[in-house]
């Protein structure tokens, strides 16, 4: 059985971005780009052949990541579909979605949230795995000393975000 895939690419404040989705919710979305192509590579083969265009069905995502990279607090209740993720990702991702905006928390807690105590390498791994960065704030967490750890997109992208939530929540 082949579900039917949609996305969008757009432009915010911080560069390009790239969302695809299921009728379930959201699968995959990038971190700002330089250009629409860049964004749209990322999103991966998922992104052609019987994947639609579709604007959209994402509009309200579209302003809340403009208003996002605009230095607003703005929260991501959308529905996700993790349908390729196991189990264990899954309980990491969804404890990653409880940190606050503008709050952070280490590897250790993600994995005692998601029923591993004393597995925070492997929610760090999990982590890394996020397909929807900034959805799943995965950037919010931390080493246990403080430190920045890991990010997929970078350690420049993290220090970004996690300064962007710090103004935004200090206003």
């Amino acid at each position: 059985m082949t579900v039917q895939l949609f996305y969008s690419v757009f432009e915010t404040p911080a560069g390009w971005i790239g969302v695809l989705g299921s009728p379930e919710g959201l699968r995959r979305t990038t971190l700002p780009q330089s250009s629409q192509e860049a964004a749209l590579s990322l999103l991966g083969n998922n992104s052609s052949g019987g994947v639609k265009q579709s604007s959209h069905r994402f509009t309200d995502l579209e302003k809340r990541f403009q208003s996002y990279f605009a230095g607003k607090i703005v929260d991501f209740p959308d529905n996700l579909d993790f349908s390729e993720a196991t189990s264990f990702q899954r309980r990491v991702w969804q404890a990653a979605r409880q940190i606050p905006f503008g709050q952070t928390r280490s590897y250790a807690w993600i994995a005692s949230q998601a029923g591993k105590p004393g597995a925070a390498r492997a929610a760090g791994q999990a982590l890394g795995k996020n397909p929807l960065p900034i959805i799943v704030p995965c950037h919010r967490v931390l080493s246990a000393n403080g430190g920045l750890g890991g990010f997929g997109g970078g350690l420049a992208m993290k220090e970004f975000l996690l300064k962007l939530e710090k103004t935004a929540s200090a206003e």
